[in-house]
């Protein structure tokens, strides 16, 4: 339903006078998130295709292992949330379309509007002015077909600007995983077995990049209660939390230190020299455990970078967390601008904090609950700590880019600082939806 008027007032005014009947089936709600990813799997396409990786008999390491461990790791969906809703300018000429959007995919937007409007894709033409905030959640055609299909109805320009909560209630979200973990280890803390499997959100930075004999590494896509899609990383964040955090829990089940124990494991030296820039930058092992005070590492790699961060919090059962600050060491290959990378590193920072400790889209029914800024938290100035980026310059190797992969260690490096600091593992972001770091029930 949607109406094309002179003006915004008089558009709102007529649409609030329209009455529509609307049959409603029952959805699912966030209480029931876990039961329904794992109990409808579906084929999947694209980049949700089900994946498989196996190396070793994980099965057989599982069960000689006499130190074993097995967790289950969860992520919200969460909301793009630029400050920049969207907004479509769409005008038909002689059978011609011009759209005028902000896309982070303007040939793909092209086509979906083609197909859906029966033209062919020739006499579709998207220009993509400034975009504003994206972070991957401007890739499909969505407000550009309301605008072109009111524009066609009308017969003139139609401008079309969603609002705040059509924003935060229409746009696709990151999706929500489920991923289970299993390790084994020797007795003299060999890790011998690693089973991985991720329920929906997805396979990127799934492998782990630790040499472990007997691996068994699973992305099953599901049935997604909310529309899903593309968010910065992909579900690199996710499956780094995971693992990051895993590997944490078997260095203290195992009594050894969790930098050591990554190091140990380690045959991609790239990715132990971001680990080692970012221990000695943060200073590792002279920290001070325990005692509200707290340092968590965690590193991953992703799209062709290697990235490893060590965030310092101080934190106390039932108060909230304070990051004191965050260091992360970043390697893409050859650095052409070190200030772009910097920039990069520092708003990807941002970013992973947010979805790390509180933001999550709460919804029942089908409906989201918290569709607005004061309902949906996101990072303000007083949660940003000091951000420290350690560049490796590496020019015998080609570039890379650094616009997603230094957020995915964020939340895992959190999560364990916070463990460093109060004892209590948190396996679930947000960290604390609360505000407040509570003992998971």
């Amino acid at each position: 339903m949607g109406v094309a008027a002179p003006d915004a007032a008089t558009a709102n005014r007529v649409l609030a006078a329209l009455r529509a009947d609307w049959e409603v089936e029952p959805q699912p709600g966030e209480r029931s998130l876990e039961e329904d990813l794992r109990s409808n799997p579906i084929e999947g396409e694209g980049w949700t295709v089900a994946t498989r990786h196996e190396a070793g008999d994980a099965d057989a390491a599982l069960d000689a292992a006499p130190v074993r461990l097995a967790e289950t790791y969860r992520t919200a969906f969460i909301a793009h949330a630029p400050l920049e809703t969207r907004a479509v300018l769409a005008e038909w000429d002689a059978g011609r379309l011009t759209v005028r959007t902000g896309t982070q995919a303007p040939f793909r937007v092209r086509g979906q509007l083609a197909e859906a409007l029966g033209v062919e894709e020739s006499r579709v033409r998207v220009v993509v002015p400034l975009t504003g905030g994206g972070f991957g959640g401007r890739h499909v055609s969505g407000p550009a077909l309301e605008a072109a299909r009111l524009a066609r109805v009308a017969g003139r320009p139609v401008k079309l600007v969603w609002t705040r909560e059509e924003e935060f209630r229409w746009g696709y979200f990151r999706p929500a995983a489920l991923i289970d973990v299993r390790s084994g280890a020797a007795a003299d803390g060999t890790i011998t077995a690693w089973e991985f499997k991720n329920f929906n959100a997805g396979s990127s930075s799934i492998l782990t990049p630790y040499a472990i004999p007997n691996q068994r590494i699973d992305f099953q896509p599901t049935v997604s209660p909310l529309p899903q899609g593309a968010y910065r990383a992909l579900a690199a964040t996710a499956n780094t939390f995971a693992r990051e955090s895993h590997m944490d829990e078997l260095a203290h089940r195992l009594d050894r230190d969790p930098l050591e124990l990554r190091l140990a494991l380690l045959q991609d030296e790239r990715l132990a020299a971001v680990l080692r820039a970012a221990a000695d930058r943060c200073g590792w092992w002279e920290r001070t455990r325990g005692g509200g005070h707290g340092l968590g590492i965690a590193a991953g790699v992703e799209k062709g970078g290697r990235v490893a961060t060590c965030v310092e919090v101080r934190a106390d059962a039932g108060r909230p967390v304070h990051v004191v600050r965050a260091v992360t060491a970043y390697e893409c290959g050859a650095i052409v601008n070190p200030d772009t990378v910097t920039s990069q590193v520092e708003g990807a920072t941002v970013l992973g904090l947010g979805s790390a400790l509180f933001e999550a889209v709460h919804f029942d029914d089908g409906r989201v609950l918290n569709p607005s800024f004061s309902m949906y938290r996101v990072p303000r100035f007083a949660d940003v700590p000091p951000v420290e980026v350690v560049l490796l310059d590496r020019r015998d190797i080609p570039s890379a880019g650094a616009g997603e992969t230094p957020i995915i260690a964020v939340a895992a490096a959190l999560a364990n600082a916070i463990f460093e600091a109060t004892g209590i593992r948190l396996r679930s972001l947000p960290l604390t939806p609360n505000g407040i770091v509570e003992a998971p029930a």
